[in-house]
């Protein structure tokens, strides 16, 4: 896995100037989108910023995670439980 960059600014800091510009609500309705899996243009056309924008904030609040889900049929020819 490569090596994670430093964010400039600490993720609270980020997350403190989020909340003063578009309030808490709209803070905790981001964390919501994102967990659901949202794309960055509906977060992006909803928030009123770019998408680039967004991908900044996502790399600020966390990490994006991806696993694989194998078929189960396929586990049990692979023998694995």
């Amino acid at each position: 896995m490569p090596a994670r960059q430093q964010p400039s600014v600490d993720s609270a800091t980020v997350a403190k100037n989020f909340i003063n510009q578009y309030g808490k609500a709209k803070f905790k309705r981001f964390i919501k989108l994102l967990k659901e899996g949202a794309s960055g243009e509906q977060i992006a056309e909803e928030y009123g910023v770019s998408r680039e924008r967004v991908r900044q904030w996502k790399n600020a609040f966390g990490n994006v995670v991806q696993s694989y889900d194998v078929n189960p049929d396929i586990t049990k020819i692979a023998g694995i439980k």
